[in-house]
């Protein structure tokens, strides 16, 4: 099984995480060939960070579709935030997840109490209200960029996740 990347913190885009916000979600995609059904066709909806109660570890959330004639494979996540990491929930432990794919014509989906997104060693603590940027990496198509909102920190999606 091949291991997902811990990327180094890139230098910050202060102009990204201020212009964008939580409407940047809507139709977010790789770039890929849509409407050829060969290759992946993603998109990211329900997108969102609890905000945290920790200085240095925050959770995001969100739902990658696909819907393209081909798996994506995610080797990595990166943003300015701090290091990402994809973590699996197997029982009561979390562990970092080792194979990330979105199946052709299915959904990964990364929701509180499940598989979520994990960032450690904050740059700093996003307040509710603001905007936190992520590139999604996929072996062999364009990385896809995804705004998440910083919700309260109790928040709970009424649906998707």
């Amino acid at each position: 099984m091949r291991r997902l990347a811990i990327p180094r913190r890139r230098p910050a885009t202060v102009a990204a995480l201020l212009t964008a916000g939580a409407l940047a979600l809507a139709g977010c995609g790789s770039g890929a060939d849509s409407g050829s059904g060969d290759g992946p066709d993603l998109s990211v909806s329900g997108a969102y960070m609890p905000q945290p109660v920790s200085a240095s570890m925050a959770a995001g959330f969100l739902t990658i579709t696909n819907d393209g004639g081909t798996a994506a494979e995610l080797t990595e996540v990166t943003s300015d935030l701090g290091e990402v990491t994809v973590h699996e929930t197997v029982g009561s432990a979390m562990r970092e997840m080792t194979d990330a794919k979105v199946p052709a014509h299915g959904e990964l989906v990364l929701e509180s109490g499940g598989n979520h997104l994990m960032f450690e060693k904050l740059t700093r603590k996003p307040k509710q209200g603001e905007t936190v940027e992520v590139e999604l990496h996929f072996a062999g198509t364009d990385p896809v960029t995804v705004e998440l909102p910083v919700k309260p920190a109790t928040y709970r999606p009424t649906s998707g996740h």
